[in-house]
This record gives structure tokens, sequence and C-alpha cells, in this order.
């Protein structure tokens, strides 16, 4: 963990100091020396430093431990000093004529004249106390470097050169495309819990409160490949006979209410509030109500066995008495936990046990990752002899087959490299943590720290990729990159990137909101931690710190209800992260605050998570190190006056409670915002960010979601002038601009980071129709855009830059756009040239004819190449897909399209045909007269029909299709009074193999279930019956239907049906509610 300190830090102390004392007169002869000698000895430090770290000696070297972390101090304290005089020469270039600054002058003139006489005077006579500082850092600093000699032995027993040991992951393969198959050697394991699903227990069924849940448990010691597989079985088509399906991971000293609340999250697709047991607990039984349900919980620990059970009894409460069938999957590292379970819904202990991998089944799965993006592995054999005698040593581990392949995927195919990981010691160990412990060592150097950082949070954590690359970037982990384009941010993906292809990482997809999170392996984070166990400390849910706290604690997380434990944080005096969860409501928190705030004054990130403060207090001016503050779930109204003293900040970001209307909170941040010089990202919770004036100032902001435009000083479009590094913008309110040149003050063109964009006016009732194009011609962004959204735009045309001729020049790497409320709109651009455009969405443009203008005419063309969701709504002139005279290839429209909604769109003549990997179509007042599926033997991957209101839809060729409609699972037919048909039915095909496998069906008409295809459907689940104010009964043939598959139906809702009589019977089933459960 040494060598990041040594390196680029160590270089930017030296070079710092130098430049700075030769400004000081006289002064450099002071300490001339000691850096000279710094210098020399820089090299040595950095190798020692190094060997150490490869040979793995300094813990069992007190001595030499003890040195590196004497360096680590002089270093840091040497680090602090120059952020200092950075920001007292910050202050001394800041403007004194604001109008702030004026009133303060003649308040303060008596106080601080003085005192700045004295500084200057301290200066002339080499007393001042600040220099004086920065002499005493360089001289410990040289002090403790000048040790190195004593070290330098341990060169001898380097196995290599730093040079060739580091691995340059600059230049990792780029194409290095993640192993697709992770499931090697345990199909046979999935095809058992997969034939486990098809049968659920009858065991025990009598009055047992779970009488109707089903429990196995997959066992296996860590890395053995648990949780991936259940990741295998969860997405398999079998879980969709399942009404719900939860995944939980709970991890050791778990906590009810998360793990509640992370069911709930995973059934309403949001995180319920913090809220009583009693109250999670009654919200999950309702949504659970006589469902079929299948719920992981993955990685449960084994704690105290009564406790234990006590704390799964108030999980699994609101799960009892559910429908028949529903399934509980476990996975845990011990037998006696499955058979807590077991004994808990009494039912029998079902296990399958993972033993590891086979020898060759652990080789195809290590080759998988280490010749990943190679295009001829088998041409390598002299690397695949090592990679089979590597996999002897990996204890049939699957998880370490995935590091140690991505270890040898960085290492570009070097033979020597590759047999120096074959021959290491820790190799050679036979254990799981041991090799885990080696991909660490020959991590480059500055992804030791940023993998070891991670070990700070609880196991299991959800990892934001960008969140966790501020707080890198925070704390100093990210090494600036020559390429001056490059951001931090940028440098931070990249590393980001590395460890997630060395499997440090595995990538989860919420499936909403196009949220991606990671999860690192509880075997991984044990390691970080252990790396990271002298700098680190994580305190949850306890009554006292630890016993022994290292001296050489660098990052602190406390969770806790006791304000004493914070009170005592205030000793740790070289804090550089602190995380703080404080549940208990008292008033001394703010108190407590304020000690730390004065002793941890070398903090650079400060994370706050709790509902009991109502300020952030004013004394946390002393964090002048302060790079990273988050703020959750505290109640403020404006953030602290103070703030504006903490030059060095980047990122703010506070989620709390907005109680507060616009008026009170216009002061959030404080009025002398020029000072934030260094902020590169603002996330404020409500009108926060809206109301910041003179924003301008933020040269270095990055993000600004949506910034207001106001006629008063500050608040205007000029203030984007010169936020050049601007990633993310939104600009609402448009329609105040004056004129096109207001408009180009914005210069957006000339922001060559800028990837999302954002453009809003918030005035419909606009009819400066030139002044609105004109604004809009001089709103061109930069080529580098990626995502476009333009909502309530009064133009009749698409901007210039947007037209025929320049589109393609202007924002070819488009990937998303979305246009709204864009009332005059005539004609759209050419988007189906744009070559990576994925999302296309279009909503309330009543004048728009067709979608794509005209194009180049060459055959090979295809129109929306890559586009995968098209969204048109309230389109209500569109009358075709392309301009008259203009017709696309069969089969060259929508050749990617995966999802297809139409809305509200009268005139639109129908598809040639519906696209070939469409698998989610929905359409609502469409003027359609049928469905146009390909004429080819291609299986439909059609997943979810929806039919709304579509009054001129005579038929839907569902019975010619059924043999190609195999995963049509979903299907709403509703308020389609011309539909006379579903297709041609033919007797041959009324065979189990030829029929629709339909889960859900929505329908109005009861008719269309004597209708083939769904007359002979067997597979039912659901039937939604609604929106019918003319049905009084049912027909005979439709109760018969009915009654028929009862046996698999287990929900049957009626909805809208003002006429139908009430009670009323279906055979000999009497009903008397509007939704019943089977």
């Amino acid at each position: 963990m040494a060598e990041w300190f040594v390196g680029p830090i160590m270089d930017k102390i030296i070079n710092a100091c130098s430049a700075y004392l030769e400004e000081q007169v006289g002064w450099q002869t002071g300490i001339k020396k000691e850096l000279q000698r710094l210098r020399e000895n820089h090299p040595k430090i950095k190798a020692v430093v190094f060997a150490a770290n490869q040979a793995q000696i300094s813990d069992q070297n007190p001595a030499l431990n003890k040195w590196i972390w004497q360096l680590r101090d002089a270093i840091d304290e040497a680090d602090d000093v120059l952020d200092e005089f950075e920001c007292m020469k910050h202050k001394e270039q800041l403007p004194k004529n604001t109008e702030e600054t004026k009133k303060r002058k003649l308040t303060s003139f008596l106080i601080e004249s003085p005192r700045e006489i004295l500084k200057i005077g301290e200066r002339v006579l080499k007393r001042d106390p600040n220099l004086k500082r920065l002499e005493e850092a360089v001289q410990k600093l040289d002090e403790v470097s000048a040790d190195v000699a004593t070290f330098l032995h341990l060169l001898d027993s380097a196995k290599q050169e730093h040079k060739e040991q580091e691995v340059d992951f600059y230049k990792t393969r780029e194409t290095g495309y993640l192993p697709k198959n992770d499931l090697i050697g345990l199909r046979k394991e999935k095809e058992l819990v997969v034939q486990w699903l098809r049968k659920p227990s009858n065991e025990h069924r009598g009055t047992d409160l779970y009488r109707n849940i089903s429990l196995l448990s997959i066992v296996g010691h860590g890395g053995m490949g648990k949780t991936t597989l259940l990741q295998h079985v969860y997405k398999d088509e079998i879980t969709k006979e399942f009404d719900l399906k939860m995944w939980v991971c709970v991890s050791n000293n778990f906590d009810v209410k998360k793990v509640i609340a992370d069911m709930l999250e995973c059934l309403k697709k949001e995180r319920p509030r913090w809220e009583t047991l009693v109250a999670l607990q009654g919200r999950l039984e309702e949504e659970v109500m006589s469902k079929k349900f299948l719920l992981v919980l993955d990685d449960i620990w084994e704690e105290e066995e009564e406790r234990d059970r006590s704390k799964w009894e108030n999980v699994l409460a609101p799960l009892a008495s559910r429908a028949f069938g529903s399934m509980i999957l476990v996975t845990t590292r011990t037998d006696s936990v499955a058979l807590m379970f077991a004994n808990l819904i009494k039912k029998k202990k079902e296990i399958v046990k993972l033993e590891g991998l086979e020898e060759d089944e652990c080789l195809q799965l290590l080759n998988s990752h280490a010749f990943a993006g190679v295009e001829n592995p088998n041409d390598h054999e002299n690397l695949r002899v090592i990679a089979r005698d590597i996999v002897k040593k990996l204890s049939r581990s699957p998880l370490a087959a995935k590091v140690i392949g991505g270890v040898l995927n960085s290492l570009d195919l070097d033979e020597r490299r590759w047999r120096t990981v074959l021959e290491s010691n820790l190799l050679g160990q036979a254990s799981v943590d041991s090799i885990l412990r080696l991909s660490y060592i020959v991590l480059p150097n500055p992804l030791k720290s940023c993998f070891a950082f991670c070990g700070m949070f609880t196991q299991d954590h959800k990892f934001d990729k960008d969140d966790l690359i501020r707080m890198w970037i925070a704390l100093g982990f990210i090494q600036p990159s020559l390429d001056q384009e490059e951001t931090m941010e940028d440098i931070g993906g990249r590393y980001f990137d590395v460890l997630v292809k060395k499997s440090f990482f595995d990538k989860f997809d919420k499936g909403y909101k196009n949220y991606s999170y990671y999860k690192m392996h509880d075997l991984l984070h044990n390691l970080a931690q252990l790396v990271f166990k002298q700098e680190c400390l994580r305190v949850e849910d306890s009554t006292k710190l630890p016993s022994k706290i290292p001296e050489t604690l660098r990052h602190l997380s406390v969770k806790t209800t006791n304000l004493d434990i914070l009170k005592k944080i205030e000793k740790f005096k070289h804090l550089h992260s602190l995380f703080l969860f404080y549940e208990d409501s008292n008033q001394d928190l703010c108190s407590a605050l304020i000690k730390i705030f004065k002793a941890s004054r070398c903090l650079h990130l400060l994370y706050i998570d709790t509902h009991e403060l109502k300020m952030i207090p004013e004394e946390i001016r002393y964090l002048k190190h302060l790079r990273y503050l988050e703020i959750r779930r505290v109640d403020v109204t404006r953030l602290p006056r103070s703030l504006s003293n903490l030059y060095h900040l980047q990122y703010i970001i506070y989620e709390g409670w907005v109680k507060s209307t616009r008026p009170e909170i216009d002061d959030v941040l404080p009025i002398d915002i020029k000072s934030f010089s260094n902020l590169r990202s603002v996330k404020l919770s409500g009108y926060f960010i809206l109301s910041i004036c003179g924003i301008g100032k933020l040269n270095s902001l990055e993000e600004l979601e949506m910034f207001d435009l106001r006629n008063e000083m500050g608040c205007r479009i000029d203030e984007l002038k010169f936020l050049n590094k601007l990633c993310k913008l939104g600009i609402n309110c448009l329609e105040i601009l004056k004129d096109a040149e207001e408009a180009r003050n914005a210069q957006l063109c000339e922001k060559r980071r800028l990837t999302d964009l954002t453009l809003c006016w918030s005035d419909t009732n606009s009819k400066n129709i030139d002044l609105n194009q004109n604004v809009l011609d001089n709103l061109q962004p930069p080529k580098c855009l990626r995502s476009l959204n333009i909502k309530r735009y009064m133009g009749a045309r698409s901007a210039i830059w947007m037209n025929n001729v320049n589109l393609l020049s202007n924002i070819r790497k488009i990937e998303e756009i979305e246009l709204s409320d864009c009332m005059e709109w005539e004609t759209l651009p050419p988007f189906g040239q744009l070559p990576f455009l994925k999302s296309l969405r279009l909503s309330n443009m009543p004048k728009v004819k067709w979608l794509e203008s005209k194009f180049n005419g060459n055959d090979k063309y295809r129109a929306f190449p890559l586009l995968e969701v098209l969204y048109i709504s309230g389109l209500e002139a569109l009358e075709d897909w392309f301009e008259a005279g203009i017709a696309a290839e069969d089969g060259c429209l929508f050749p990617c399209l995966i999802e297809l909604n139409l809305y509200h769109c009268p005139k639109l003549k129908e598809l040639p045909s519906l696209p070939s990997k469409l698998m989610r179509l929905e359409i609502y007042k469409i003027g359609w007269t049928t469905l146009n599926f390909c004429s080819n033997s291609n299986p439909i991957p059609l997943e979810r029909l929806g039919v709304f209101r579509c009054p001129n839809i005579t038929s839907l060729p569902l019975a010619d299709e059924v043999a190609r409609l195999a995963g049509l699972k979903c299907l709403a037919i509703t308020n389609c009074p011309n539909l006379v048909s579903l297709g041609r039915h033919r007797e041959v095909e009324a065979t189990n193999n030829c029929l629709l496998m339909l889960r859900n069906l929505w329908i109005s008409d009861p008719s269309v279930l004597l209708m083939e295809p769904l007359r002979s459907i067997a597979s039912l689940k659901k039937l939604f019956i609604s929106d019918n104010d003319e049905l009084v009964s049912f027909p005979n043939e439709a109760e018969q239907w009915l009654l028929k598959v009862s046996s698999s139906l287990y929900e049957l809702q009626f909805v809208v049906l003002k006429s139908l009589v009430s009670p009323f019977r279906l055979g000999k089933l009497f009903f008397t509610s509007e939704t019943i459960y089977f």
C-alpha cells in the first residue's frame, strides 16, 4: 500500500517545494540541500518500498514497517502544508471588489489590518509561520528519507526490477470482452436446481405456517460459484413461472429491516423509506399476498443460532401461507445454516453441494479469461502449457480461476511474466486466499490503493462506478495523465474498468432506469480489508471502539447509535476519510461534529448519513484539505457559509429531505461562490441547484443537471460561456433569451467533453417561432455528444446543425435522442442515418408527418441500423415511416429494434413487417388493421404484445404463427371492437408443441377467449378482464373455458366492468369480489 505515495506524491512535493521556495527571497538556501538530498534518495526509496511489497516482508520486518509509516507521515504532512499554501495563494489572487467584500472592509479594518501588516513584516523578516511549517516539513521528510540506506539490502532479494514487474494497464488489450460463459463446470448443478424448481414439495402441506413454501440450499466454500450458479438460474426461463422474484444479498451481521427493505426494492423498483419493522413487514405481506414467489437469499453466514433463528423468523413471517409453489433458494458456506432454515420452515433439509471444478473445467474457465480478446488462442501453446500448471494450484476454485485468468490476460502474452505467476510463492501455498493475494500484488501501483479502499465498505456493498471514482480522486489515488484532454474521471474510469476486467468487480443490472451497480466477492472484500488493515477501520452497530486501533489509521467508517463513539473520533488526527452513519435522536450530535472538525483537520473525504441533524456546523471550515463532501438524510435549508473557505473542495453531494420551498433556499451555497474554483460536481436535492447564482465562476464544473435561466445578474446563459469542462448539462427557460446572439454566448460547441445535453423551454405558449428557431440554431452541441433531450421547443423546423447535410458531421456518435412537447415541429431530421443511435423517444409533436426524411437511397443502407428502443406518442399527424416516395428494403428498417411503443398515432401506416428482433410491442389508438410478421421460418422473439383501443384492427395472425411465437408470455387485447380473428387455426397444430405458452392475458371482450389459439391455451396463470361497460354476464362457452383453465389459473381480476352482475357464478365457482385468487 506504500508504493502509491512514494511515487507521484513525493515527486509533487519535491517539485512544488522547489518551485515555491525559489519565489521567496533568501529562503531557498535554508533547505536547498534537503531538497537536493530528497531528489537523490527518491529513486532508492521507491525501489526499497517496491521490493518490500513484492517480497511481502514488511509485515515480518517491524523496523521496515515503522520506517515506511514514518515516511508516509512525513509525506502527508508536507502535502498538507502545500495544500494550505495553494489555498493561500488562491485567496491572494481573488478580486477584492465584490459587494460582499466592500461591506466587510470597513467593519474588519481595525481587526484585519494589524494582522496583515504583521504577516507582511514576518515574511520580510523571514519569520512567516507558514513558510516555517514548510521548512520543517521538508526537513522532517529529509531526515526520514535518509534512513533508506538501512534497507537497501532488500533490493538484492527482490526477484525483478520495478519496471519489469509493474503491469502497464494503459496498454491493456482494449478489445478485451469479458467472457460470456462463467457457468463452466456448473451446468449439472444448474440443471439440478432447475429440476427442483419444476417440482414444488408437497411435504407437510397441512396447517404449517410455511406449508406452501419449498427450500433448497446451495452450500460450498467461498469462491466455489454459489452466487454465479443462482444468477444463471435466476435468469432462466423457468423463473418466469413465478409471479414475483426477489434477490437479496444478506452477508454477515445482517439486519432484519434491511433484508425486508431489499425484498421490497426488488418488487417495487424503488427503495422504501426507513420504517419500523412492523411497517416493513406489513408492506411486504401486502406485496406477496396470494402470489407465487421465488426468493433468493444469497450469502448467509452463521452467527449465533438462537439469535439468527429469531431474526429470520421476523424476515420470513410476511411470506407465510402464500400461494402454493413459492420457493426459497439459499446460498451459504455451512451445512448448519441450511439445517437452521429447514428446521425454521419445518422442511426436510435439501442441499446442492459445490465442491469446486474439475481440473479440465478450471482450465477452461481460466483460459476464457486469460485469452479474452486474443484472436487465435491456440497459437500460444507455450502459454497454454503454463496455464495447465497454474490450474493445478488453484484449489478447484472458480473465483481463483477467473481472477488469475484476468491477471494473465494483462501480461501481454509474455511467457516470462506468465511463468513468474506460476512460480510465485503465494500460488504455491495452494489456498484461495493466497492466490487472490497474488492477483493483488501484480496490480499496477495506482490500482492497489483503489482496490484496497473498497474494504472500507460493507460486504456485498453495491458500488456505483461514478461515486467510487470521485472518492478515489478526492483521496489522491488517481494519477494525472500526460494527455491534457483526459480528465481525472476518465482516468479513474479506466482504473475501474481494469479492475472489472480482472474480475475484482462483478457487474449487475438493476433492470430499471438503466442503472447498473457493481459488487465485490466476499473473499476479495476480505483481501481488501487485509491489505488495508493498518489504514482502515470499520465499526458497525457497536457500542464501543476496538481496544487496539493502529496509529496509522487513515480511513474510518462508523455506524452507531452511541454518541460516545463519535466523541472519541477526535483523537484520530490523521484521518483522510470519515464515514458517519448515526441513527439515535440526540441533540449533542452537532457538538460532537464540531469537535471532530476541529481535531481531524486532514480529512479529504467526509460522508454523513443521519436524519438527526438539522444543520452542518460552520466549524467545517477547519477541514481545509476536504475534497469530497456527501450529506444524506440531513434536512437543511442551506449549506454552511464557511464552505467558501474550502478551496480544495471538488464534490458536493446533498441528498437530503427537502421540506423548504424555493424562495427560502435561494442562498443554499455561500455567496462567495468564486471560492469553489476546484468544484467539479454539485448534486443537490430539490431546487437547490437551480438557485445557485454566479455558477459561471465554477470553472472546474463537470456536471450541471439543470440550470434555470433568469433575467438577473449571475443567472443568464452567458454564465455557461467558460464552463468548458462540462460533461452533463441541462438548460431551462430558454424562452427568456432575446436573440440568437444571447444563445451563442453559451458556446456549447466549444465544450469538448459535453456528452449529455438537455434543452428546455418552459412556456409552450410562445408564438415567436422565428426566435425559437434561431435560438436552437445557436445552441449547437459539440461532436462528442451522446445524449440529446429537447423539451417544449416551439420552432417549426429542425436546427440547422441537425439538417440532412450537417447531421452526421455534428452529432454522428449520438446514442440517445428524446424530443417532447415540441408542438410546432413539422419535419424531423434524418435520424435514421445516425449509425450509433440506440434509443429514440418522440412525444406530443402533433405536426410531424413522417419519421424519416429522405436519405441517399443506397440499397445497402439500413435505416436506424442500431436502434433498440423506439417510443412514439402523440404524433397525431404521423402518416408514414418515410417521406413520400421513399421505401426501405425489406429487413433494412430497424434491424436491431427490441422495443416498440406506439401511442395515439391514428394515421400511421402499418410496418411492412415487424422488426426481426422485436421482443416488446405496444400499440394504442393506432389505425392499423393487422400485424405483419416477417415472412420466413425463423422464431419470432416477441415476449410481450399489447394492442389497446385500435378500432381498425380486424385480425391478429397469432394462430398463423403459433409455432414461431414460443416466447410470447404476455398478451393484452382491449377495446378493439372490430377484431374478428386471431389467425387461421389448423387442427394439426393443436398439440403441446404448437400452443401459445402465455402466462398473463389481459382482455376486455370475453369472446376473444373463444378464438384460436387462445381457445386451446393451457398454461395461463393470470387473467385480467377490464374496461367493458356493456358486459353483463359471461357467455356459456367463455364460462366453460374459464373452468377449464382454472387448474392452472391462480389470479383472475375484473376491473371497470360496470354492468357485470355481482355476485355471479361460473359453473360451481361463486365469485363476489373483483380479484379472485386460486
